[in-house]
């Protein structure tokens, strides 16, 4: 399964590490003070009266199908306002699209990823861009990014069709676009380059190239569509 539960803390950078605690009080005092004003910061939201207002089935991409995540899996949150989503994390399910929402669907699973692609390029929305899906195995990197499943195995490059390139292709773009995201290998990437992660996927048989040059084209689309429509 492409997407990993239980948040490793690696790279989050919100932890009060041994060398705050060894260097003296007053410096972890305030050291902790500052970490308590961010997270305030981050979850002013919660309070009474200011949640965002929710309604169910709600998608953030067009033409996705709404099939919700089980709630174990997942962390309620409001980006971009509380973290800047800047990363889209790229994931192959070692298995089907119906495997991947039974699994995502299951509390015990401990992971689900915001977006899991068909072969055919149907896309099933599991959970809110603005809440932190458990998908990547980093706290940081799953606060910062959203997760796409690919319906298929590592190793078997017939899984990756042009349809599902397709599919995948106009909903990162549609990402990017969003969220300001730049189309490249930076903020592109793959579960296997997330720092701490054990996973391996997309694996050997992804085609980067094809696929970043899918969304380029893709993101021009949405570009010039904007362009038309009037002010």
């Amino acid at each position: 399964m492409g997407s990993k539960g239980n948040e490793s803390s690696a790279g989050s950078g919100r932890r009060v590490g041994r060398r705050a605690l060894l260097v003296g009080g007053g410096a972890a005092v305030v050291g902790t003070a500052v970490l308590a004003s961010e997270e305030l910061a981050r979850t002013w939201w919660r309070l009474p009266g200011m949640q965002r207002k929710r309604t169910d089935g709600e998608i953030d991409h067009k033409g996705a199908e709404w099939t919700s995540a089980a709630r174990a899996n997942w962390r309620r949150a409001d980006r971009p306002d509380d973290y800047t989503i800047d990363r889209v994390v790229i994931h192959v399910v070692q298995g089907s699209y119906a495997t991947a929402l039974q699994v995502f669907k299951n509390p015990g699973h401990g992971a689900a990823a915001h977006y899991v692609v068909r072969k055919d390029g149907h896309v099933a929305q599991m959970i809110r861009e603005l809440d932190v899906a458990f998908h990547a195995g980093n706290r940081a990197m799953n606060e910062r990014s959203i997760g796409i499943e690919h319906e298929g195995f590592v190793d078997r490059p017939k899984d990756f069709t042009a349809a599902m390139y397709a599919g995948s292709a106009a909903l990162t773009a549609d990402i990017c676009a969003r969220y300001g995201i730049p189309v490249d290998r930076e903020h592109i990437i793959g579960h296997v380059e997330v720092q701490g992660t054990d996973h391996t996927d997309p694996g050997p048989h992804w085609d980067w190239d094809r696929y970043l040059k899918l969304v380029r084209e893709a993101r021009r689309k949405l570009e010039r569509e904007a362009a038309r429509k009037p002010a």
